[in-house]
């Protein structure tokens, strides 16, 4: 891809522009969500995800991981109140100590971060998809954008990669035939 950029540089348009705008959000984006999985990783390894279990009057056990889970477990009716409401203190206090760990860690701040990074970018291909494109470095700027933000990985043979790829490169094809020097 830096190949493309280069040759985007080319072709002053305010797409392009836009494009390369979205370049270091997106790899601040991939950085942090990098940094953001290794401090849950270490969160549930020494604290583990919230949950609660809960013992069933046949003996069995049910791990649930949220009120709602535990409401489908046992209902609501009032036989199961005092169980409920032990499994609810019980998901409560994990809960609690998930939070900490996470506010103590750096997890909260680091998540916060991502989603900043990865709205910013949103923002930037919203601006740059309602940008006409005035010059084939434009048109050659919203392709690479897309292909950096919607690719599964690189060179993804699942359908439209490789045809957005290909007709990347037919514009900058183009684009060398038709520009002088």
């Amino acid at each position: 891809m830096n190949v493309i950029k280069m040759r985007l540089k080319r072709f002053p348009s305010s797409c392009r522009q836009l494009a390369l705008l979205i370049t270091p959000y997106h790899k601040l984006t991939e950085k942090l969500c990098r940094m953001q999985q290794r401090l849950e990783m270490r969160l549930v390894e020494s604290v583990g995800f919230p949950c609660a279990i809960v013992r069933l009057t046949e003996g069995d056990e049910v791990t649930v991981h949220s009120v709602e889970a535990l409401n489908e477990v046992l209902g609501k009716g009032p036989d199961t109140s005092a169980l409920r409401q032990k499994v609810e203190a019980d998901f409560a206090l994990h809960q609690a100590r998930w939070d900490a760990a996470a506010e103590q860690t750096g997890y909260n701040a680091a998540l916060m971060a991502e989603r900043e990074a990865g709205n910013r970018t949103k923002d930037l291909l919203a601006a740059l998809s309602t940008t006409p494109a005035t010059t084939l470095g434009g048109v050659a700027g919203k392709l690479d954008a897309l292909l950096r933000e919607g690719e599964t990985w690189e060179e993804c043979s699942e359908f439209p990669w490789p045809q957005i790829r290909s007709a990347l490169g037919d514009l900058m094809h183009i684009a060398r035939q038709t520009t002088p020097g």
